[in-house]
């Protein structure tokens, strides 16, 4: 490579770039929900368990409390919403405890929040090296070395 060229960029390297970027700007969209949850902000209200939903897999069940939510004020009501972070022990139908609404539709989440900015994170900061992928490889390499000059005649 000679000195005052730019290093073309390969299709892998593209496909890394564009990924990159995508996957920063889903973190993006993602990042105002995700900080709204992790401080329980949101319209505050009473959660009333109705059911509980529970998906098997092999070795593992995965289960969520749906019910309804009512805001402290009335005016928001909404049925069929699961309790964000619930397991099958945290309830009994026809339980109830505060929550808030942050406004994602099918849940909503308790007085502590959710650690859900925590993967945002993660995927903001892994796109963002992906999308810097050139850049950062680039800097990693050792300059390449010149091959000696043949000795001048004598």
């Amino acid at each position: 490579m000679t000195e005052g060229r730019a290093r073309r960029l390969s299709a892998f390297d593209v496909v890394v770039v564009a990924s990159g970027v995508l996957l920063f700007l889903l973190a993006a969209q993602s990042a105002p929900a995700a900080v709204a949850a992790y401080r329980a902000d949101g319209i505050p209200g009473t959660f009333t368990a109705t059911g509980l939903e529970c998906v098997r897999h092999p070795g593992h069940e995965q289960c969520t409390w749906l019910g309804r939510f009512v805001s402290a004020d009335g005016r928001v009501r909404r049925t069929g919403v699961g309790f964000y972070g619930s397991d099958r022990g945290m309830f009994t139908a026809g339980e109830s405890t505060r929550a808030y609404d942050i406004g994602r539709s099918g849940h909503v989440y308790g007085p502590g929040g959710s650690n859900e900015w925590v993967v945002v994170a993660l995927m903001g900061l892994t796109g963002a090296a992906l999308a810097l992928w050139p850049v950062l490889r680039g800097r990693r390499r050792a300059p390449e070395e010149r091959a000696p000059e043949p000795p001048a005649p004598e």
